[in-house]
Formats: C-alpha cells, structure tokens, sequence
C-alpha cells in the first residue's frame, strides 16, 4: 500500500533520476547514520545510490485534496544524513540518502559500538546543546589530547615512523548520552567501545576535524588546568603535520621533543631510538580567575563528586549524624585552579589530600543549602552525575526539614545514599 501512494504521489523533475521507489521503516540505518529526530519514522532507499542518477534538490508532492494545486516539498540531500517535511496528515517522510560506509557518521556497529541495543536507544532522547564553557570545563577533567608516533613497517628509514594526533574523552558506558551530546558539539568524531563494553570513547583522529573544529574550541575557549598546556603542545605537533615538516628526519625529530614534554613524555622504544631528543619547555599555564560559570559546572560534571555520610556519634541524641560534602581533587600541580573555584563559589576550603593532590571540599550545610546545590541549579550537572546530584538535593531538603533526627528519616536518607555514585546502577 506504500509503495503504492509513492507511485502516485511522487513527480519527477526534469533534472532528477528515477522517483524513490521503495520506502521501508529501518531502525538500524537511521542508527548508522546518527540521526536521532523523529525516531522511528526513518525510512530508508532500499536500492543503490548510483542508480538513481542526477538528484534534484527537491520534489514535489501532490496532496490528495479538492484544491488540487496545493504542494508539498519533501528535501533531497545528496550527503549522507536525512531532511524531513509534512507528508500528508502531518506524518513524516525521511530519506537518507547515503554513499560509501566510509561516510557514516558512526560506522559499522557490529564492529564499533559492541554496546547493548538499550544503551544505544539514549540517541533516541533529544541532546541537550551544551554550552562551550561547560565543554572545556569537562574537557579540563576529562580529555586527553595524544600524539601516536610509530614505526610503519611498510617504510624503510627514519622516515617510516608515522605520527597520529587524537583527541579523546573515555567515561563508563551509562554516559553514553553525554558522549553523544560531546559529539553533536563539535560535529566530528567517532563513539567507540573497549573490549570490556563498560567503558566508551568519543575519538576524533581525523587531521581535518581536529584543525577546523577540536583546535578552534579551545582557543576560543581556553583550558584552565594544566592539561592547557598539553593542548598547546598538541596544536604545535598538529601544525607541524598539516605544513607536512613530520616527513623530514628533522621534522620528525622536533615533533618528537615537542611530544616528549606532553602527558607522560616518550615510550621507552621511542628514547631508545631517538637518543638524541631534547624535550622543549612546557607552557606555563596559570590564570587568576574563572572566566564563565558554565565551566565550573562542566569541571564538576567531570571532576566533582556528590558525597553523603552517615555515622555514629555518641554526642548526638539520636546516635547518627548526616554529612552532606562536595569536592573536587586534583593533581598539586592544579592546586591554584582549586583555589580560584573557592573563590568564585565562595565558601568551602582547599586542603592537602595525600602528597601529590589536594581537594577542594565544602562540608557546612549552609554553605551546601545556599550556595552548592543553587548554583548546580542554575548551572546543571550534566550525564550520569545529575542524578546524584538530584539526590543529593532530596537528602538535603530532608535535613532542611529536620527529618534526619528520626529513625524513619535516617532510613529514607539511606537509601537515598545506597544509589549514588558506584552504587548507582
């Protein structure tokens, strides 16, 4: 019967190929091609694209109505990706128009997202956009930026060696939504899986994206930690790259002192066979304030943590007492950063966690009540951590209310508590 009212309804312009001739529902191939508006109206060409020869931009579909001359369009895109128009009581047509699998957006997913069908289904929630402020506040807490420098085989000589530049961001599987939301960001990218399924990635290891779109960002946008310096070095090495100087033994040796100050410097194999490499200075990253809200929320998306106590006290009536704690550890080398976060949010302290960290913690409840959980509020958690944020909200209404001084409230508050953070499912 579809096919049918297609045959009818579909006109030929004088510049187009054959009409679309046989529409089906199809979930997978909206999946490969990630989309994710109006799911599950997808329709896909069950033919090839070479046969349908010179595509106009547009058609033109005739309604079936007593004023004959009223049209609709429905869009043509000769891209991989798919447009959607009313067609006929309001439904939907959509047609994905694609090439080479090579193009898709997300690749075979047998192979690439080894992740369980309900874990994918998150594309199906609309992305929320997410502000750039936020993006670099959680690329401070979780991204790296790698240079892969390797021996080809295939080459004989120094020149062999083959340099990879990536930008990466790896979280637990139930941030799928967020990684995704990342990947709408900067319109680039891939989503891929470890072997053990729990842990996902969003990679962008094109040369291209990571010049036009990666790059940009952030220097729009700057990094406030330390991995801002990381980055600098990174742009150095993706510019040395595009002006093709990594094909010269000389080139490929000055990439090689610039990636020797990145992250954790040279493999063992790459000191071995570049003796003579002198690492470079590394930037000097320290700011005096935090440009943006937005980014504290995204740092705290990442690097923050909603904590909650219960435990035994012998001065307190009811035997218990309920501590509600934000926090934030990084790495001593960040300690400034913490301190400015202190200062922005003013409330909280920065203290010396082990030897080489310090957190930044807010432990007073009326420092949590009237200035954590409002400015979360205002500037939202995003991913998995939201919910233990929601949370910790609700146990901190239940103190406000004064419902922690009951067995029944402790109990309520408990199992709250059992569901945050590791224990969350």
């Amino acid at each position: 019967a579809l096919r049918g009212r297609i045959s009818l309804l579909c006109l030929k312009l004088s510049n187009s190929g054959d009409t679309l001739k046989l529409l089906i529902p199809s979930y997978s191939r909206k999946a490969i091609s990630g989309q994710n508006n109006y799911l599950g109206m997808v329709t896909s060409q069950e033919m090839s694209e070479n046969e349908m020869g010179d595509r106009g931009s547009k058609s033109e579909i005739l309604k079936q109505n007593p004023q004959p001359n009223i049209r609709k369009s429905v869009k043509e895109q000769r891209v991989d990706g798919s447009w959607s128009n009313y067609l006929l009581n309001n439904s939907f047509l959509r047609c994905t128009l694609m090439g080479f699998e090579r193009n898709y957006q997300i690749k075979v997913l047998s192979k690439q997202l080894k992740i369980k069908k309900k874990i994918f289904c998150s594309a199906q929630v609309q992305l929320i956009k997410l502000d750039p402020w936020f993006v670099t506040g959680f690329c401070d807490g979780e991204a790296s930026f790698s240079v892969s420098i390797s021996i080809d085989k295939r080459i004989k000589g120094r020149v062999g060696w083959t340099v990879k530049p990536s930008f990466q961001i790896s979280l637990h599987s139930k941030d799928m939504k967020l990684l995704l939301q990342l990947q709408k960001f900067f319109a680039c990218g891939s989503i891929v899986s470890k072997n053990n399924r729990s842990e996902i990635s969003f990679r962008v290891n094109s040369l291209h994206d990571l010049t036009n779109f990666i790059i940009p960002h952030f220097v729009y946008f700057p990094l406030l930690s330390q991995k801002a310096a990381d980055f600098e070095l990174f742009k150095q090495i993706v510019n040395l790259i595009n002006n093709k100087v990594h094909l010269t033994d000389v080139g490929l040796q000055q990439i090689i002192n610039i990636r020797a100050s990145m992250n954790l410097g040279l493999s063992d194999l790459q000191k071995s066979e570049f003796i003579n490499y002198k690492p470079v200075a590394r930037p000097i990253i320290k700011y005096t304030e935090i440009p943006n809200p937005n980014w504290i929320a995204g740092f705290s998306s990442a690097e923050g943590c909603f904590l909650v106590t219960i435990s035994k006290s012998n001065k307190h009536k009811k035997g218990q007492i309920v501590q509600l704690t934000f926090k934030i550890s990084q790495h001593h080398r960040d300690k400034n950063l913490l301190e400015l976060i202190t200062q922005y949010l003013n409330c909280g302290n920065v203290y010396s966690h082990s030897e080489n960290a310090f957190v930044f913690k807010v432990a007073k409840f009326v420092d949590i009540n009237n200035k954590i959980i409002p400015f979360f509020k205002a500037y939202s958690i995003q991913g998995i951590k939201q919910l233990d944020y929601q949370d910790f909200c609700e146990i901190a209404t239940l103190i406000g209310e004064g419902k922690h001084l009951s067995p029944i409230g402790i109990a309520k508050i408990q199992l709250i508590k059992d569901k945050m953070n590791t224990k969350r499912k």
